[in-house]
């Protein structure tokens, strides 16, 4: 790895400190007063089996007079027309652009006829990169998302959007205006001081406030053009955004919004009287028949979080609770809390389920977007990246003031269907597959390191933050940068590294289903140097009874077995 080549004090600092459908995500949001620190966060699972884990990089740029940028459909690649450029666009990285402004997204769908709407430009994902190079702060985000597709159409259904700056966080919810009209309805709401929110790919917005500009923003027909369409009747301050744009039913609780409910448990108290809705019964009433038993928009947690916490958050299989996919039988002997697709399954005309957790083999990339407004803006974001599945992944801390991309994380560095030995992403995919044969066992060796390496990178940023302000006033913002820029890229490359070791440790440890003898961290041995004899695990009782159950006397011993 490059050693950073910084002034003695820089030097000495760092010595201390080493003493794409994505249709499927979860995002959770966290306001300034909800955090240990006082920042704000955002975080981001892109789910999708078709997406590649890679850290997208557009740097700042001028644009001459006249300048077009052409817009692609992020999930799909296909050109939709091109828009003009301003003058200046802003440097981003991932989704955090160098005034830490972080933008994610969950789609969720909504009604069907609302889905389409010829020659509109601005597909979701095209929607949110624009933004973060044209936008400084979450308010004036909203202003940018909500003027580009009044101008030139929303290619995409209904999406969520989380948006943050290092002072608020706000949730968007937009749905298009289908085949008639071009632009889209849309509410957002500031999340406030001292609460979190989540989203996850099901409309959380209900009921808004009309006349509160400050903490609620809405486009001027969002119930007038639901009135228009038939689908609201009742009087204004009773419009709920979801139930009439996106109505709850089985699906949306079950498999989307008992993903929020999981990620507040782990944080906030009380969340017990939400576990039928989370089961997916739901239930309605009132004057217009809404759901009448969903979760609130935001709570507050029972302690200030850190970005560990948030972290922690992502990290989620519905343990503890009555979902726990570690439990039933689809878990198998090794208790895997993953079930392949297809979501849904019959059996004799009978339809059944699985669980969607937060946590899922077919993550592309994740994070946690931390802001934080007492530094610099290029070294107060922080993008804590990770690819592939969120349980096993590791973050990384990215300043959004870099002005390069790890190879590990590089786009093109690898794709899909092209494997890659410096990829981050093939090498935490590797380790997470092989994990899931053992996983009860594997995975607490993955733990382990992850919990190491995230415990190093938590260590080191505050003394990073020191360093790189220090340059940033003393001698200037391009050699803040590079300061930012090489210890971010060194330490992604050395996780990366680290979790080929870890694969390679779990292989030798796990082989042919045997689990090799450790003592003081290493492998033992005979006294004669040879491999001492593993451990025979075998399976657990319960499991050897469900094979009787199924099986009846198919394997049993008859007479001596010796």
């Amino acid at each position: 790895m490059r050693k950073i080549r910084v002034v003695g004090m820089l030097v000495l600092a760092f010595i201390l400190l080493n003493q794409q459908t994505s249709n499927a995500c979860t995002n959770f949001l966290i306001s300034k007063g909800a955090t240990i620190d006082g920042s704000t966060m955002i975080t981001y699972a892109a789910d999708s089996h078709t997406l590649y884990g890679e850290l997208y990089h557009q740097p700042a740029a001028d644009h001459p007079e006249g300048a077009m940028r052409k817009i692609y459909e992020w999930d799909t690649g296909i050109y939709l027309g091109e828009i003009p450029q301003p003058a200046h666009t802003y440097g981003v990285i991932g989704n955090m652009n160098e005034f830490q402004l972080a933008i994610s997204e969950t789609t969720f769908g909504g009604r069907s006829e609302l889905s389409s709407q010829p020659g509109a430009i601005m597909d979701y994902g095209s929607l949110i990169y624009v933004t973060l190079q044209r936008a400084k702060t979450a308010r004036e985000a909203i202003e940018v998302m909500t003027s580009l597709v009044e101008e030139f159409g929303y290619y995409s259904s209904g999406e969520s959007f989380s948006i943050a700056d290092p002072e608020e966080v706000w949730i968007l919810e937009m749905i298009g205006k289908g085949q008639g009209e071009k632009g889209a309805v849309w509410v957002a709401q500031r999340i406030p001081d001292g609460f979190i929110s989540g989203h996850a790919n099901q409309a959380r917005i209900t009921t808004f406030p009309l006349n509160d500009s400050k903490n609620c923003l809405y486009s001027k027909d969002v119930i007038s053009f639901a009135r228009e369409k038939g689908w609201f009747m009742g009087t204004n301050k009773d419009f709920s955004f979801s139930d009439v744009y996106a109505p709850v039913d089985f699906g949306a609780a079950r498999f989307c919004d008992a993903r929020v409910w999981a990620g507040f448990n782990k944080v906030v108290g009380g969340m017990d009287e939400y576990t039928e809705y989370a089961k997916g019964n739901v239930e309605q009433g009132g004057e217009n028949d809404f759901a009448t038993n969903r979760l609130p928009l935001w709570v507050k947690p029972d302690k200030q979080l850190s970005v560990q916490d948030v972290m922690e958050m992502m990290r989620d299989h519905f343990e503890g609770t009555e979902l726990d996919m570690t439990q039933d039988l689809g878990a198998g002997p090794y208790g895997l809390p993953y079930r392949w697709r297809g979501l849904t399954w019959e059996v004799d005309s009978v339809e059944y389920c699985n669980e969607r957790a937060i946590s899922t083999q077919q993550t592309g990339f994740s994070f946690v977007a931390q802001c934080r407004n007492w530094l610099p803006d290029p070294i107060g974001g922080i993008l804590w990246f990770g690819v592939d599945d969120t349980y096993s992944t590791c973050y990384a801390p990215m300043y959004c003031g870099i002005t390069e991309i790890p190879e590990c994380f590089a786009v093109g560095n690898g794709d899909l269907l092209t494997y890659s030995e410096t990829s981050a992403f093939w090498t935490f995919s590797q380790v997470a597959n092989y994990a899931y044969l053992r996983y009860n066992d594997m995975i607490k060796d993955v733990k382990i390191v992850q919990r190491q390496l995230e415990d190093k990178f938590v260590a080191f940023v505050p003394v990073v933050d020191q360093a790189a302000e220090t340059l940033y006033n003393t001698t200037n913002e391009a050699q803040a940068r590079k300061f930012i820029t090489e210890f971010s890229v060194n330490e992604a490359e050395g996780m990366t590294e680290r979790w080929k070791e870890l694969y390679h440790y779990l292989v030798v440890k796990y082989t042919d289903g045997n689990i090799k003898r450790e003592s003081n961290g290493e492998f033992v041995r005979t006294e004669t140097g040879m491999p001492a004899t593993p451990i025979f695990a075998g399976y657990p009782e319960w499991w050897y009874k469900a094979v009787v159950n199924a099986t009846g006397d198919h394997f049993k011993v008859k007479g001596n077995s010796h």
